[in-house]
């Protein structure tokens, strides 16, 4: 049995289009959502994954309406090959079993692999560019601005560490931390 899956990603957008390219390749059911592709919690597809048994076909109108990456899709493919189902990508061809199938598989494989490395070469270009530029910010952000450090060290010309944390919810450890970069930032100079 053929079943279709449907997916638009904004509540503004027709799922028509592809119910009738669906209906149109023989699915005898469609299932449909309008949710986004990054969204896993996908209830229509989960339903779908588990009504689909051994020599059923699901059907998508392309591999972004099931899978958010090439990688995710492949994986589910291989998923379904292993439990006797076909994937028919209508923009593609089937991928099911066979050497065709198998084939099909490498090719969007090798995708997958393309898609990574371009993406793995998109951020290192963007962390060079700000690198160069001064901009870079790694790791995690700070808790506290400026301002209200100074206001603890401040602070701390009267208090003890304890009534300082009391005052201003800033740890002991934060604040020990921060006078000792402070300490090592002024001899430094």
């Amino acid at each position: 049995m053929k079943f279709g899956y449907a997916r638009v990603s904004g509540f503004g957008q027709s799922l028509t289009e592809q119910e009738a390219q669906l209906k149109d390749a023989g699915c005898h059911v469609v299932y449909k959502e309008k949710l986004t592709g990054t969204n896993a919690d996908r209830p229509e597809f989960q339903a779908v994954l588990n009504v689909l048994e051994a020599g059923d076909t699901l059907v998508v109108t392309k591999l972004d309406r099931f899978a958010r990456t090439a990688s995710d899709g492949i994986t589910l493919i291989r998923e379904l090959m292993a439990r006797g189902v076909a994937v028919h990508i209508l923009n593609m061809g089937v991928v099911e079993d066979t050497t065709t199938g198998r084939l099909m598989l490498t090719i969007l494989s090798g995708f997958a692999e393309f898609e990574r490395d371009m993406i793995v070469e998109r951020l290192a270009e963007g962390k060079e560019q700000a690198r160069r530029a001064g901009t870079l910010r790694e790791g995690r952000p700070n808790k506290y601005t400026p301002q209200q450090m100074a206001h603890a060290m401040t602070l701390l010309d009267a208090h003890s560490y304890t009534e300082v944390e009391r005052l201003t919810g800033i740890s002991k450890a934060t604040l020990t931390r921060h006078k000792r970069k402070m300490k090592s930032e002024s001899k430094s100079k």
